[in-house]
């Protein structure tokens, strides 16, 4: 295990100048390596994180104990939580990793020119990946076991209130890559706790290919703003449910209540529901009777408050507020038009649902709604890799460039253009 310490004994200069020695030294060996080296690291990282619950656990509950402490909110104590269930689900997202073809190598597409050259393009892996987040331990697990897959080095940093949980699962992944003879410095954890890492980090141009940033708006903003490295960026999952005039009143109860009630703390938790006007007579009790039933507190607009007295008043900022807590906007609008305004609007264009029995409807608010994830009669909380069939994910994309939503092993490589000849020359 890496000797990780929670006061950095040097500079950050010099610590994060180690890590790319390493990494990029890493990274010559992992772009080459066999799919069977890799997966065998990532089976035995999974066995050993299955074998050593108990020690992940322990260090887990220090880092629960220090933010309950701090006063950290119900829904980051929440992401920060790791349980056996968890546990066992970092595990199996590794097992499903093993499981999916390797990208590195793969025909993108190939063609040939009237002079007989010959054009390919093979997917390689990106490079060295940072990737920076907060509370989340899973992350880790994730975010290590794709970039090994993918033939990518990662360097992590996660926040200080994970940061025993982070170690304790690096340090398993680093040895299912010793037992399957890959460099254990094909995942890294920054060994302090000191911010200046980070900045350091954004400004690694010399051996850092790409930044991934995932947490709140804060570190989003901050790593966008100071980054000298291309962002892969993780925004906020500001998420809306639309119900429709045409939806099933069950149904859209259902979505709803999951959207929001499944678990709160997730980027993929739905923060403002939609109601078209037409639909409020017929469908808004029946879904906000459901999430008062689940705890869940109400805030609408003008319209809502008239038909549930319940509900109290919304404000602007309800509208642009990531709650990730059990509280939900409800504002009533003119149909698919007023709900798509809305969202163009307030929405952080992450992940978008519709609840409707219309297919016109549907196709239009499918068409229409400019996110990374559009939905139809489906929950928004199936914004995740795993549900996606990508085993994981290192996060979801809100970019335009490269990779959008669920960010899996194909989404963190890139390609090269292969070109052969026949002793061709250009005239």
């Amino acid at each position: 295990m890496m000797n990780v310490q929670t006061k950095p004994p040097e500079d950050a200069v010099a610590i994060v100048a180690k890590l790319g020695q390493r990494a990029k030294r890493a990274a010559a060996e992992l772009r080459n390596a066999a799919t069977e080296a890799k997966n065998k690291a990532l089976t035995e990282a999974a066995r050993l994180i299955r074998a050593d619950s108990a020690a992940i656990l322990a260090a887990n509950a220090l880092d629960v104990e220090a933010a309950r402490k701090a006063g950290m909110n119900e829904a980051m104590q929440d992401r920060l939580l790791l349980d056996p269930a968890r546990v066992e689900g970092m595990a199996k997202g590794l097992d499903d990793i093993v499981a999916l073809p390797d990208p590195v190598g793969a025909l993108v597409e190939e063609w040939q020119r009237p002079n007989g050259l010959k054009f390919s393009r093979v997917r390689v892996p990106i490079g060295v990946i940072g990737v920076i987040y907060e509370a989340r331990p899973n992350v880790t697990a994730d975010a290590g076991a794709l970039c090994i897959k993918s033939g990518n080095v990662v360097v992590l940093r996660g926040g200080s209130d994970s940061f025993h949980s982070s170690r304790a699962i690096v340090g398993l992944i680093r040895k299912g890559l010793a037992s399957a003879g890959l460099p254990e410095d094909c995942v890294q954890l920054v060994p302090t706790t000191d911010r200046a890492a980070v900045g350091e980090l954004l400004k690694a141009m010399d051996w850092l290919d790409l930044v991934v940033p995932r947490g709140g708006r804060s570190l989003i903003d901050r790593v966008t703003a100071e980054s000298r490295v291309p962002v892969l960026r993780h925004y906020e999952g500001l998420c809306h449910v639309y119900v429709d005039r045409d939806a099933d009143i069950a149904m859209a109860r259902d979505i709803v209540a999951n959207a929001k009630m499944r678990r709160v703390s997730v980027c993929g938790a739905a923060e403002t529901l939609l109601i078209d006007k037409a639909a409020l007579d017929t469908h808004l009790r029946t879904i906000t009777d459901r999430l008062f039933d689940l705890g869940c507190e109400v805030r609408g607009d003008g319209e809502v408050q008239k038909r549930d007295a319940r509900v109290l008043p919304a404000s602007e900022k309800d509208w642009r507020t990531e709650y990730l807590a059990p509280i939900i906007s409800v504002a009533a609008v003119d149909g698919v038009e007023g709900a798509v305004r809305h969202i163009a609007t307030y929405g952080s264009q992450h992940t978008d649902s519709i609840v409707t029995d219309n297919e016109a409807t549907a196709r239009r608010f499918i068409q229409e709604v400019d996110s990374a994830i559009v939905m139809h009669n489906a929950s928004t909380q199936f914004a995740d890799g795993g549900e996606f069939g990508l085993g994981a994910e290192i996060g979801i994309s809100t970019n335009r460039m490269h990779a959008r939503g669920p960010v899996g092993l194909v989404e963190l490589t890139t390609y090269k253009n292969i070109v052969r000849g026949t002793g061709t020359v250009r005239p």
